[in-house]
């Protein structure tokens, strides 16, 4: 299996000067996700931990609903990348095999390009409402991470996702180049340990979030997402809509939070009563 990291000679310049260094520096290969014999994606990743992202994919875009739905996994070497070869059981073969008639449809129809519009800001499901958490649990979930990221601190040039619940803080952590695949990787991680959608908890992400990036959280279970970066429009409304308690800008020294305050335990809010009320 080709390595998630190399040491390659690069020059240093500073103020005093330059100077030849070895740094690691993470690769990125292309990964084929292949379903029933069907590319379903072609994604470039951080070649380890593939089977927890072709899970973790499979899972967040709706293309099973749990592991058992999976028949066969394997990942195989190939020369231009690696293969994700998944096949499906009975009834969920029969559904993809339906669903990519349908996508194919006839030239021109337009219908392909509506169905995928539609997909890009699908309705998700509404968010449990269990889970409350501090300010400092976030501050001990943001350390947490740091302590976790083994590829981020020795490249500097990774994303991670990390899973938090109540008592066990940050549990599991996975790393990529790619931020939707580090949070694909999690998910998968998360259904191969059965934690995804037991309990209940939120997701911690070192990257922006995006419409994507609330969709898989809230497909994995999450009710909460906590990023270092800030959200765009859409993601913020997604997260309202859903249920999903929103936070980005995480730092040190505090934090946004976007949507649904009122799972923040000891946050001094005068809209947060009237906020938990509303609440779905």
């Amino acid at each position: 299996m080709v390595a998630s990291a190399v040491h390659l000679e690069a020059l240093q310049v500073s103020a005093a000067g330059a100077a030849s260094i070895v740094r690691q520096t993470p690769e990125e290969t292309p990964v084929a996700l292949v379903h029933d014999g069907g590319t379903s994606a072609v994604m470039m990743a951080t070649p380890d931990d593939l089977e927890d992202l072709a899970i973790g994919f499979s899972l967040t875009e709706g293309i099973i609903d749990d592991l058992g739905q999976i028949a066969r996994l394997e990942i195989v070497e190939a020369r231009l990348g690696v293969e994700a070869r998944i096949w499906l059981s009975g009834d969920r073969s029969l559904r993809l095999a339906a669903r990519r008639r349908r996508l194919a449809g006839p030239t021109g129809c337009g219908l392909c390009g509506v169905e995928s519009l539609q997909e890009a800001v699908r309705p998700l499901s509404a968010v449990e409402q269990g889970l409350t958490l501090s300010a400092t649990e976030i501050q001990a979930g943001l350390s947490a991470m740091t302590m976790a990221q083994t590829l981020g601190a020795a490249t500097r040039a990774t994303h991670a996702a990390g899973w938090w619940s109540p008592g066990a803080g940050v549990a599991m952590v996975r790393e990529d180049v790619g931020r939707h695949n580090a949070l694909d990787k999690l998910a998968g991680a998360l259904a191969r340990s059965q934690q995804a959608g037991r309990s209940c908890g939120a997701v911690f992400l070192t990257s922006r979030v995006s419409i994507e990036m609330v969709q898989k959280a809230v497909m994995i279970g999450a009710q909460a997402v906590i990023a270092v970066s800030a959200p765009t429009a859409l993601a913020i409304r997604a997260a309202e809509a859903s249920g999903l308690t929103l936070i980005g800008v995480a730092r040190d020294d505090g934090f946004t939070v976007f949507s649904h305050a009122w799972r923040l335990s000891d946050l001094d809010d005068p809209s947060r009563g009237a906020e938990r009320r509303s609440s779905p």
